[in-house]
């Protein structure tokens, strides 16, 4: 596997002052050497300004955040990072690869969840290069490759949890936010370590039933909410029964048998869990006749 290096750089702006004074000098030095005739000084101004234009060539600019991959003949010879105008060896071929932070956002994928139920899942994932020889070396494309093992990524990470829990300890996609994105994370990081690229963050940015049941669902969602509510409810109701029928007996308004117990916690019950208003009902007689 290659690592990067760092390879020193020399400042541009020295090598183009010695490149103008050496063509400068040579065009004099070719200009008196036509002048006297002289064969081997005119080759050896040519070959010096030859080799001033050549050296001229191996300067470049590089931005802040930014490598360049530097290559001679097939051999990797380092990465430049000192931002500015450098120079390096002219023979050099040298790719440029960002280092900024970049953002890749997954298409909405069709998968089935843990309980095999179609589900619609997109990501986003903050990623960026951190070694510029694995990234250009190790793998084809860097950038299809995020692409491609963020997406089997997040099929992989939708297999493995259900949609909605119906239990307190059991994670889920849609109920354990926090806990599926750093396991997001730590998956797209395993596969794209070894193409130099280190992920900052990732986490879902689209969750929903597929089309074909997202109806049926809903209606189980309503269903289950409901039935949520009911025992709040309840247990709200059975509370306050409980609080009535003390603060009656410690306050001795009335004495009440289980009969008229019962009959007045059937009464309390009805009123506190009814969905709608109750409509009152005057009874003049007692409550045995």
């Amino acid at each position: 596997m290659i690592r990067e290096r760092v390879r020193p750089t020399v400042t541009g702006f020295l090598v183009l002052g010695i490149v103008f004074v050496l063509i400068v000098t040579a065009g004099v030095g070719f200009r008196r050497a036509v002048m006297a005739q002289d064969p081997l000084s005119v080759f050896l101004w040519v070959l010096l300004f030859v080799a001033a234009v050549i050296g001229a060539r191996g300067v470049f600019v590089l931005d802040p955040n930014e490598g360049k991959v530097l290559q001679l003949f097939g051999a990797y010879r380092g990465t430049a990072r000192t931002p500015g105008l450098r120079w390096a060896n002219p023979f050099y071929t040298k790719k440029r690869v960002s280092l900024r932070i970049r953002n890749f956002e997954s298409a909405r994928l069709k998968v089935n969840d843990t309980d095999g139920n179609p589900i619609e899942i997109a990501a986003v994932v903050v990623w960026k290069v951190v070694d510029t020889a694995e990234a250009v070396f190790e793998v084809d494309d860097f950038e299809n490759y995020v692409k491609v093992q963020s997406e089997a990524a997040v099929r992989n990470l939708a297999t493995r949890y259900p949609y909605d829990a119906h239990l307190d300890d059991v994670l889920s996609l849609r109920g354990s936010t926090a806990e599926v994105a750093k396991d997001l994370k730590h998956e797209v990081q395993d596969r794209l370590s070894k193409a130099g690229v280190e992920v900052i963050e990732a986490r879902l940015s689209h969750l929903a039933y597929a089309s074909e049941i997202a109806a049926a669902m809903l209606r189980r969602q309503q269903a289950g909410a409901i039935i949520a509510a009911r025992q709040k409810i309840v247990e709200g109701a059975v509370g306050m029964v409980d609080m009535a029928l003390e603060l009656l007996a410690k306050s001795q308004l009335v004495k009440l048998d289980e009969e008229r117990k019962a009959a007045m916690v059937s009464n309390m019950l009805v009123v506190l869990c009814a969905d709608r208003e109750v409509q009152p009902v005057v009874n003049t007689g007692t409550l045995y006749q």
